[in-house]
Parts: structure tokens; C-alpha cells; sequence
């Protein structure tokens, strides 16, 4: 009995049917679609975007050269040189991400104990050969200050979080 019943739903087309009647009820469904670049997508706090070095409010620069971030990043996408400055504190003379290597796990975020280097939401960039990915310590300064405004929201935000 049940190889007849499959026989006649086979010759009936029953398959083809249901495929055709969730494809119409897709059909006439409301769209989701976005129009990328007139329309921009919610976006958590927490995306991780473009590398950025955060300053104080007092324009020095955060980073104390404790290199936990080069240590813990499973990429090897960081490199950190440090030097003495006049006052006996020590800072960074050579801070490099190479972008071409870098995951995006945020954990260089989550070692620094300054917050001074931070991921930014910027996701819109772009280089054309391997050495516009390659970010120095003036680019990533470049881009924390650009960024400053959104960077302290996020933090405001996540507080609760840390």
C-alpha cells in the first residue's frame, strides 16, 4: 500500500508543488535586503573593526610599551619596539600591525592594561597592494583620533561589561 501511495505522489508531482508554494510564500514576503552603501547596518559596541592607539585627554599617547599585546596575539600580527624617554618613562618608538596577518580577535584589546589600543567600528578600508594593510604607530594614532567620539561611546556603554 505504501508503494502505491509513493508511486502516485511521485507521479503527481506533490514535491515539486510544495517547493512551489514555499517559494511563492517567499516570493510575496517582505524584503530584508539593505542597499549597502545608501544604508548602513546597526552595529554592535563590541564590533571589531580597524586597530586604533588611544591617547589621554592630555594629547600623550597611552601605550607604555608593556608589549602584552605582541605577546598575546596569535597572529603575530603585532611588533613593538620601546625606548626611555627624557622623564625615565618608557614608550613606544615602533608600534606595527600588519592587517594582511591579523584575525581580529581582540585579544591585543583585552591584554592592554591602558586601554590603549582599542578596535574601532571603521570596517570601510581597503588597500590596493600588501603594503597599504601594513598600519605604523602615526596611522594607528591617525585613526584613534578620528575615532575618539565613537571609541569613549562604546566604552561608556560597555561598562557594566568590564
Amino acid at each position: 500500500m505504501g508503494a502505491m501511495k509513493e508511486f502516485l505522489n511521485s507521479l503527481l508531482l506533490k514535491e515539486l508543488f510544495q517547493g512551489l508554494v514555499v517559494t511563492g510564500r517567499y516570493m510575496f514576503a517582505r524584503k530584508i535586503t539593505i542597499q549597502y552603501p545608501e544604508e548602513k547596518t546597526p552595529q554592535s559596541n563590541r564590533f571589531r573593526g580597524l586597530h586604533a592607539l588611544r591617547r589621554y585627554p592630555n594629547g600623550e599617547e597611552r601605550c607604555i610599551a608593556c608589549k602584552l599585546c605582541e605577546a598575546v596575539c596569535p597572529a603575530l600580527a603585532i611588533t613593538i619596539e620601546s625606548g626611555e624617554r627624557d622623564d625615565g618613562s618608557r614608550r613606544t618608538t615602533r608600534y606595527d600591525i600588519d592587517l594582511t596577518k591579523c584575525i581580529f580577535c581582540g585579544y591585543c584589546e583585552e591584554a592592554c592594561p591602558v586601554d590603549a589600543i582599542v578596535l574601532t567600528r571603521e570596517f570601510e578600508y581597503h588597500g590596493e597592494v600588501r603594503g597599504d594593510l601594513y598600519y605604523t604607530k602615526q596611522m594607528l594614532l591617525a585613526v584613534g583620533e578620528r575615532n575618539e567620539a565613537q571609541i569613549a561611546k562604546d566604552r561608556e556603554q560597555d561598562a557594566p561589561y568590564r
